[in-house]
């Protein structure tokens, strides 16, 4: 008998997802979107401490590991972050709120954000622009329209 007939056959642990900055933020965003993308050149620009990796949220095979489960509809209707420990996952306004306690130009007015009314208001405004990104800055190539409205 071989050694091969011997040994039971043992299933490889599951391959975990690397991470692709660890102890960093992870900013997931659309890569397709022209607005987007904008937003992105800015905010680093301003992370002079390095604290924010962004990650096209199309690139699924590269998403960091997280607790929170990530589908790729929500990450296309919002912006997200994945927290460093990997905990947590906040969209749209939480999310930007998060980043504005880590960007040094955006910490004077992080505190703002948490006035009341203010969550509200720019919860409602950050789903606006989200919604409507497409036609807020022209698309070069024709493809990045997504049609994000639900059907009946």
């Amino acid at each position: 008998m071989s050694v091969a007939e011997v040994t039971p056959a043992v299933a490889a642990p599951p391959v975990a997802p690397t991470d692709p900055a660890p102890g960093k933020t992870v900013v997931l965003y659309d890569g397709m979107c022209p607005l987007c993308r904008r937003g992105v050149r800015s905010l680093k620009r301003l992370d002079w401490r390095k604290r924010l990796h962004f990650q096209d949220c199309r690139d699924t095979a590269n998403w960091p590991p997280s607790a929170v489960p990530l589908t790729l509809k929500r990450l296309l209707e919002e912006m997200h972050i994945v927290t460093p420990d990997r905990k947590h996952a906040l969209a749209g306004y939480k999310a930007f709120r998060w980043m504005a306690w880590r960007v040094p130009v955006l910490l004077p007015f992080a505190p703002f954000l948490y006035v009341p009314g203010v969550p509200w208001v720019g919860n409602k405004i950050y789903l606006w622009v989200a919604r409507n990104r497409y036609n807020l800055v022209p698309c070069d190539d024709g493809g990045c329209k997504l049609d994000l409205k639900k059907k009946a």
